[in-house]
């Protein structure tokens, strides 16, 4: 049965079937509001659902996807949905094969015009790509690639221990330990305010992060011994679903965050710098990017690289090529030889 209208209150509504019979072409029922009173235009919307339905038949699924259609398969998989809503709004019903690079540049102008670039990449183009690109995935349309605006990168200050031991003899036990635990493991803080007693063991000094940015995939991370501790001075409902830090979301720890700050009078800085110290941290101390990248959580190790490796200040590093301990006795000779001589 092709689909008619008919009223429901004030508000035409559409039912019946397309495809079946000798088009070859599997029988779909389809039924829904036209979302108008008027009875024209309640007729050309149904004309423009059979339209698209059997241009989708004779040219492909991509002929028809909608970046809304593209959107709703994109949240069935649990991704990240940070940013998603004005993206959504933004595009609509737009068709997936006429969205393209310059078309998603414009769109991050339009909708962020005074904002950075770096918010027009994060915010716009890159849940744009996300979604079409998981479409593509499940060969829904083609890939797409957007050039992203250039961005001038200011060197951000990590934290270190120092900043986290200032900051926590201020603070209270659930914040001094939400801050500790982000320096010392590397985690987000969105995951760490996550986390739960029941995916904490302090007497093996492990806890399993969950990474809510990466879709939910999860790591093991290391306790080391001065996080145990802090941990353990948290009194709290240790129910293993209760979460481990107090704070429901970020907005409510920030004022305390800032007040600790002010009270131990040392730079301000953000949650993220914890994470961003950890990786800055670790590279000072030898560890290479690769290992930082699987120990926080990171996917792409030269990111970890190019954002948080920091040139260290210290021009006698040189000296560590050679320092090994045969290199250490051999000048300790040469002294000796040299105090003797003189």
């Amino acid at each position: 049965m092709p689909l008619t209208i008919y009223k429901r209150g004030k508000i035409y509504h559409y039912r019946g079937t397309l495809g079946g019979g000798a088009s070859e072409v599997a029988t779909t029922r389809l039924r829904g509001s036209t979302g108008t009173s008027q009875k024209d235009l309640a007729s050309q919307y149904v004309n423009d659902i059979e339209r698209q339905f059997w241009k989708g038949h004779r040219h492909g699924q991509a002929a028809v996807l909608t970046f809304a259609a593209a959107a709703t398969e994109y949240r069935k998989m649990g991704r990240p949905d940070r940013f998603l809503e004005s993206v959504e709004d933004y595009w609509k019903t737009t068709l997936v094969k006429d969205i393209n690079n310059g078309r998603v540049r414009q769109g991050a102008m339009v909708l962020y015009p005074t904002q950075s670039n770096a918010t027009r990449n994060r915010q716009f183009i890159v849940p744009t790509m996300a979604i079409i690109n998981h479409a593509a995935s499940l060969d829904l349309c083609p890939l797409i690639r957007v050039k992203r605006f250039p961005e001038v990168r200011k060197e951000k200050t990590p934290a270190t221990w120092e900043w986290i031991q200032s900051f926590m003899a201020v603070a209270n036990p659930h914040l001094g330990a939400l801050a500790c635990f982000m320096f010392l493991t590397g985690t987000r803080i969105s995951d760490a305010l996550d986390l739960t007693w029941g995916v904490i063991d302090l007497q093996v000094g492990r806890a399993m992060v969950t990474q809510g940015k990466l879709g939910g995939e999860e790591r093991l991370a290391h306790l080391p011994p001065a996080l145990v501790v802090a941990i353990a001075n948290i009194q709290s409902n240790r129910e293993p679903d209760s979460k481990v830090f107090k704070y429901s979301t970020r907005h409510t720890a920030r004022t305390q965050w800032d007040a600790a700050i002010k009270r131990a009078g040392i730079p301000k800085l953000t949650f993220h710098t914890c994470r961003h110290g950890f990786a800055t941290g670790m590279m000072h101390a030898g560890v290479d990017p690769i290992t930082v990248a699987k120990l926080g959580g990171w996917k792409d190790a030269k990111h970890v690289f190019t954002t948080y490796g920091h040139a260290m200040a210290d021009d006698t590093l040189a000296n560590r090529l050679i320092d090994t301990q045969t290199t250490r006795d051999t000048i300790k000779d040469a002294i000796n030889n040299v105090k003797s001589a003189s």
